[in-house]
């Protein structure tokens, strides 16, 4: 039988090596709130973490392309990662559906599931409306965050300079005569949002649909549910009595994906 001692260091190894896992999913993160690229010096001041202690992680982190180290020494996130994140959003659709079937039956209309990817917003779950004249978006559309509901929603949070340096790398185009194309206006639009609790799309996005939206909170990644349906129906009135349920349905969808985490 294994000693006292050959098992407390079995232990020891065993928890060192969950602590390093730890601690490396933790840099990864700390990198993504710095932009994606940071140096050592910065990660350490962030993480607390020693210096020697950072340089192994990252060392096994670039050796499995997680990271990749720049010509400047700073380190970025790896394209390794690419492929997780993809599978990771497909699989948040999957498990958003039941939600938003739930919306669609409260409701009447086509309910949405957003991400911010980017500088843009993208469409990973959908389940339509059972009216005949019902909205449909195609999972996987990629639209600019200016003209939606969604994008208002996900953005609602975010900082102001934040804001107008996104609009600045992707423009405001018009989708629709509609749509808000100037930043003071689209970041009044936001300051409304935030003060309300939810977004509108009042034909920005296509003339004659309405769309309500609101966050998913606490949400591993900036997400976003919604509804939309033609304006005839999605009129002020109705806004009333659906605002409540999407913030229901976002919160029960938020404590959903925090527990599929958990062992």
């Amino acid at each position: 039988m294994p000693s006292a001692e050959s098992k407390t260091a079995a232990t020891t190894a065993g928890s060192g090596g969950v602590q390093s896992l730890e601690r490396a999913f933790d840099l990864l993160e700390r990198m993504a709130d710095a932009g994606g690229e940071v140096g050592l010096s910065e990660l350490s001041t962030s993480s607390g973490l020693p210096l020697p202690t950072i340089h192994r992680l990252m060392r096994t982190l670039v050796a499995c392309g997680y990271v990749r180290q720049q010509p400047n020494r700073r380190y970025a996130l790896g394209p390794r990662l690419i492929r997780l994140g993809e599978s990771s959003a497909r699989l948040l659709g999957t498990w958003a559906r039941p939600y938003l079937a739930r919306l669609v039956e409260e409701t009447g209309e086509t309910a949405n599931m957003a991400l911010l990817d980017g500088d843009e917003v993208v469409y990973v779950a959908q389940v339509p409306s059972r009216h005949s004249m019902r909205m449909f978006t195609e999972v996987g559309r990629r639209v600019l965050p200016h003209t939606t509901g969604v994008g208002k929603a996900l953005l609602a949070s975010t900082p102001p300079e934040e804001v107008r340096a996104l609009l600045a790398r992707t423009g405001m185009p018009a989708v629709t005569e509609k749509t808000i194309t100037s930043p003071d206006a689209f970041l009044d639009a936001l300051r409304q949002v935030h003060e309300q609790g939810y977004a509108v799309d009042d034909n920005e996005q296509e003339m004659g649909v309405r769309c309500l939206a609101v966050p998913v909170p606490d949400s591993p990644a900036p997400a976003a549910i919604s509804i939309s349906g033609p304006a005839g129906r999605v009129t002020d009135e109705a806004t009333e009595r659906m605002v409540p349920i999407l913030k229901e349905v976002a919160a029960e969808l938020s404590g959903a994906l925090d527990s599929t985490g958990s062992a």
